[in-house]
């Protein structure tokens, strides 16, 4: 394998690994409110045909990138009124929401599957992009790809130095302590669901913006369940996330490499290796369970607040 094609596969791996981050933080910033969300998948495939639909009209990517985190809030959000206020199962409630979404996202599209949208280019970054290995690797990348890598940055920071994640972390450990600290643990909660809905739009809005350029029906394509797989290998930690988002990437587009060079091997056989990857993780962390790092609250509903 010559040095340039592994550059190329490398740089497919952070393309490829980009909206996995996205919702991979995302569903961790709503675990750590204490929150499962399983409906990851129908928010990404909602904020997939938002952002579509929104760059269409405007011709603006970035509008297009506001509206698809938007409609991922606003799902997830469907999660947080089912679940806080209503007591609602968690894992019911996230399993309806990817089927609502998935279906949904389905409906409303198929008039627009198969058409093209700009959404955001290729754009080096100067003096960077020249740089030996890691210029092309990472800085010859589009714009939400520069995003993702600030983003693990800002949920660390938002989650370990500022009040409000603190707040947000406190419910997720122990919400009986936070109320009676003067917190609000239900409406912290809620952020931390929404904050997370958002993300997980971002991400869903890669894959019509970026990723295709271009919508399709099968969006996201599993990426929402293996995100939430990977908030499990990272142990709830930003920095692991970026190392699993690049593994998964990697073999996402070493499949896709090896379909196109016609390498003798069923394809089926190579669409299954990121989700078998994906089982072998979930094994990996459960044998290493007591150092999993998961709030202490995390799928337990709390009374509402008086």
């Amino acid at each position: 394998m010559s040095l340039e094609l592994i550059i190329a596969l490398l740089a497919a791996a952070v393309q490829a690994g980009a909206p996995i981050l996205f919702a991979t933080l995302g569903e961790m910033l709503s675990e750590k409110a204490g929150v499962l969300n399983l409906g990851v998948e129908g928010s990404m495939a909602v904020a997939a045909l938002a952002a579509f639909l929104a760059c269409r009209l405007t011709g603006s990517a970035w509008l297009g990138l506001l509206a698809g985190g938007l409609a991922g809030a606003a799902l997830c959000g469907l999660h947080a009124v089912v679940c806080q206020f209503f007591l609602g199962n968690q894992v019911v409630s996230g399993l309806a929401l990817t089927l609502f979404g998935l279906g949904l996202s389905n409906y409303l599209g198929t008039p627009y599957v198969g058409q093209a949208t700009e959404g955001f280019q290729k754009l080096a970054v100067p003096y960077l992009a020249d740089l030996p290995l890691l210029g092309p690797i990472l800085f010859r990348q589009d714009a939400m790809v520069y995003l993702c890598y600030f983003a693990p940055v800002l949920v660390w920071f938002f989650l370990n130095r500022t009040s409000l994640g603190l707040g947000v972390r406190a419910v997720g450990e122990m919400p009986a302590a936070a109320a009676a600290a003067g917190l609000r643990p239900q409406r912290l909660r809620a952020l931390g669901v929404l904050c997370g809905g958002f993300l997980c739009g971002l991400g869903g809005a890669y894959l019509s913006l970026a990723h295709t350029h271009l919508w399709s029906t099968g969006f996201p394509g599993g990426r929402g369940w293996v995100a939430v797989a990977l908030v499990i290998f990272a142990f709830w930690r930003p920095g692991r996330a970026v190392l699993g988002a690049l593994l998964f990437g990697g073999v996402m587009a070493f499949q896709l490499r090896l379909q196109a060079s016609g390498a003798n091997v069923p394809s089926s056989l190579l669409l299954m290796l990121p989700y078998g990857l994906t089982v072998l993780v979930l094994v990996f962390s459960a044998a290493r369970a007591k150092r999993s790092g998961a709030p202490a609250a995390l799928g337990v509903n709390i009374e509402p607040e008086g």
